[in-house]
């Protein structure tokens, strides 16, 4: 290995304006990520591997989240029809479950303990584990400037629900036993916390108070370098003009990108209504995180366990928990819109190139759900991975587990931690990893 040596783009680079600090993607002719003494496999600024998690409530559909096959030539049920054209990057993991889970057989005592395999207090009191996102996030994610990004498009539930806690059902991150993760519900606000320095604000969007910088940078940079910094821009100027679109429409709530403190008012209670610009918005407030390496660890909760969301958009208002357990076609095309915001994500950071690979051969993308379908059956939790893990995950296979001795989920989360370099002897329930994973 060569030895270490400090280059003029040390740490990570900035573009700075009044009140916002933008940190830029990786590019091969600036090295601007890593660099630090205190983190070896940085050193030579590659691209970190990073954790998305996404959680659907309720389950899927009873007959249609399968797949058999392998490579391009993969057969996939109806629900995961949205995630084709990723066939060949994807590892479908069959036969997992949560023992902890099976004692409470309700929607709250499945979920809470979802990340983490931990035993679950019953009875109002909350106790749970540290879930495996945060374990990474304490660790891996020191250098960022948000060590997790906590999303989601329903609103906790503090209610008890046959002695427990329904804040169990809508949470699925949780920094310490006792304490859920906070969860940001509001697309401004998220996007404020990737971007704003805490700083007086004023009128002019984020990317206007940094573009005087920006066009000093782009002449230190390479032509392909430029290409992508302009990339990065759009991109964001996209996601502005959406907030400020939305925000006009009445329909997002919370904080918009400004920097006048005369222009901020209380943001009225309640969450956005619209809930598939919501859903879209997270998605794109996600993949921005990851290309600038604000965060390496993100999870989307896209609506609770036990939820009771409808779906306008798509023709369906119907509760969810209740279309749960009609699993009729409505309930299939409700799945089919969660599993393509995981192929939006994959899509997008699949377009971002970072050296050889590609932000989406950079991370590792999971959805999941607390029950395979709705009649709460846990004793095989429904998993998709996407992505390569920093070439340590191979896709396009099947894995099943049903008739394995080890089948504990919390082996599956050892295996991932060893992928970002923290390798614990047990987690949760598990002492043994997924050695195929």
């Amino acid at each position: 290995m060569k030895p270490y040596q400090p280059n003029p783009f040390a740490r990570r680079t900035f573009l700075r304006g009044m009140g916002v600090a933008m940190a830029l993607p990786w590019m091969e002719s600036a090295p601007v990520w890593g660099d630090q003494a205190d983190e070896p496999a940085q050193r030579e600024s590659q691209p970190p591997v990073r954790l998305a998690v996404l959680f659907a409530g309720n389950g899927f559909h009873r007959k249609e989240w399968w797949a058999k096959g392998q490579g391009a030539d993969m057969e996939l049920g109806k629900v995961l029809l949205p995630l084709t054209e990723f066939r060949e990057r994807m590892l479908f993991i069959r036969g997992l479950f949560n023992e902890e889970a099976l004692k409470g057989n309700i929607h709250s005592s499945m979920t809470g303990n979802l990340l983490s395999g931990a035993p679950l207090a019953s009875g109002g009191e909350i106790r749970s584990g540290t879930s495996f996102d945060q374990v990474i996030a304490q660790q891996y994610g020191r250098s960022t400037k948000v060590s997790s990004l906590v999303l989601g498009c329903e609103r906790s539930n503090p209610g008890l629900h046959k002695n427990y806690s329904m804040l169990y059902s809508s949470h699925i991150s949780w920094s310490s036993p006792t304490a859920p993760t906070p969860l940001e519900l509001y697309p401004a606000l998220a996007f404020d916390r990737l971007f704003s320095d805490g700083a007086q604000r004023g009128d002019r969007s984020v990317l206007d108070a940094v573009l005087g910088e920006a066009e000093r940078f782009r002449g230190k940079i390479s032509g392909g370098d430029r290409r992508k910094l302009d990339e990065y821009l759009t991109s964001v100027r996209e996601v502005e003009q959406r907030l400020e679109r939305a925000g006009k429409e009445g329909e997002l709530q919370g904080w918009r990108p400004t920097f006048d403190p005369s222009s901020l008012r209380r943001p009225a209670d309640g969450i956005p209504q619209n809930l598939a610009e919501h859903m879209q918005l997270m998605c794109d407030i996600l993949v921005l995180a990851f290309q600038t390496d604000a965060t390496r660890v993100a999870t989307l909760k896209l609506n609770n366990d036990h939820s009771y969301l409808q779906f306008p958009h798509l023709g369906v208002e119907v509760g969810h928990h209740e279309l749960s357990h009609l699993g009729d076609d409505n309930f299939l095309k409700v799945n089919q819109s969660f599993l393509e915001q995981l192929a939006y994500i994959a899509r997008k950071l699949d377009a971002i190139q970072e050296g050889e690979r590609t932000a989406l051969d950079n991370s590792i993308l999971m959805i999941t759900s607390s029950m395979l379908h709705g009649g709460h059956d846990a004793t095989n939790l429904p998993c998709v991975l996407l992505g390569g893990g920093g070439g340590q995950l191979s896709g396009g296979r099947v894995l099943d587990y049903l008739e394995k001795p080890n089948r504990k989920m919390c082996s599956l989360y050892l295996s991932l931690l060893d992928k970002y370099g923290i390798h614990l002897p047990e987690f949760g329930d598990a002492h043994e990893r997924l050695t195929e994973v």
